[in-house]
């Protein structure tokens, strides 16, 4: 077990911390790595059946309207990646955005304004659709997630490659309230030349970290997880999920590695399997728990700017909707849960157990 420095608290001090508050106080947490502030206000915290009551919009015009059921016929660009069956159908077909947010069709030339800094939106944007119109990712068995990671890693690959590419987001929304403006399961790539802020404070955070403890951050947080159990969704040898101590909202999880690695890209196809089994499970354990909520999940993983990230490790955050922004989380960036990560993963762990 690697030992935590005095920066952070070691384990026994924090076990007796937090459950020697008060039920009714709540906490002010703080995450190691970002260094951002959450809010667990467990004076007003909901039970965690609560969350399930919460009805999600549902948009769903049916297949005859899709865009995403026959792509070709509905005039989407071409494929830049196609997987098919044994029979020749496709089960998941990657193809450029008609509607992107950046372009490959323009230059990357600076624009100055006055005091101000600007850039033409270069870059690539992808949709990545898998074939049942009805079967959303957390319905799909650990096959069919693995190939969606699959999609992700060889369009990755492609992409870090072209000009102007220094950071690739992959991420899904499910939900209109969380911007899935058609309801067919699918997720985006979007390749741009700058690094993503929030990503940069995770950077930033773990190389301070490894500087000051000669170890990761995300490292030590998986290894104490794992061992004091109690924020734990499911683990295999390979990857674990849990839903963080200082959890922006309730019910996130995060799922990582546990093997340290900066770089998604380089998973292996026996590590994919792996992360899809910890990963459909929770997802599963979410949809069940909050009868199927609105999410969003990304990944997280070093920049492909040519530049070294040894201290960094690659995670997926999963973040189901489950209150909405308002004054005071606008003005100060603090978040507030109403359910402590706690009490979220025990209830998340008996959706699976119960399977």
């Amino acid at each position: 077990m690697i030992q935590m420095n005095i920066k952070t608290k070691d384990k026994n001090k924090l076990e007796n911390e937090t459950e020697n508050q008060d039920d009714q106080v709540s906490q002010l947490r703080q995450d190691i790595a970002s260094g951002d502030w959450v809010v667990i206000a467990t004076g007003r915290a909901k039970r965690p059946d609560d969350f399930a009551k919460f009805e999600r919009v549902k948009d769903d015009k049916g297949i005859d309207q899709c865009l995403f059921e026959d792509p070709v016929t509905s005039g989407q660009e071409k494929d830049v990646l196609i997987y098919t069956d044994k029979d020749g159908h496709w089960s998941l077909r990657v193809f450029p955005n008609k509607f992107p947010a950046v372009s490959s069709a323009v230059i990357a030339k600076a624009i100055s304004e006055g005091p101000y800094f600007s850039m033409p939106g270069v870059g690539f944007h992808e949709i990545v659709v898998t074939r049942d119109h009805f079967k959303q990712l957390a319905l799909m068995n650990v096959l069919e997630v693995a190939e969606v990671f699959d999609a992700f890693q060889e369009r990755y690959l492609d992409l870090m490659n072209k000009k102007n590419v220094s950071y690739i987001a992959i991420f899904h929304n499910h939900g209109k309230e969380v911007g899935a403006s058609i309801p067919h399961p699918h997720s985006q790539i979007i390749a741009i030349p700058v690094v993503a802020p929030y990503v940069k404070l995770e950077l930033d955070g773990a190389q301070l970290y490894h500087k000051s403890n000669q170890h990761c951050v995300y490292c030590v947080m998986s290894e104490y997880e794992s061992d004091c159990e109690k924020r734990v969704v499911f683990e295999n040898e390979e990857f674990i999920a849990f839903c963080p101590f200082a959890s922006r909202s309730a019910f996130e999880v995060w799922v990582m590695p546990k093997k340290h690695s900066p770089y998604f890209e380089r998973i292996t196809d026996t590590e994919k399997i792996k992360l899809a089994e910890v990963f459909s499970k929770s997802l599963n354990a979410i949809y069940t728990a909050l009868n199927d909520p609105p999410y969003n999940f990304y990944i997280h993983t070093a920049p492909c700017d040519g530049k070294d990230y040894p201290y960094f490790h690659w995670h997926i955050e999963i973040l189901p909707h489950t209150a909405i922004w308002a004054g005071f989380e606008l003005e100060t960036g603090i978040e507030i849960s109403t359910i402590q990560p706690e009490v979220a993963a025990e209830y998340l762990r008996k959706q699976i157990s119960n399977r």
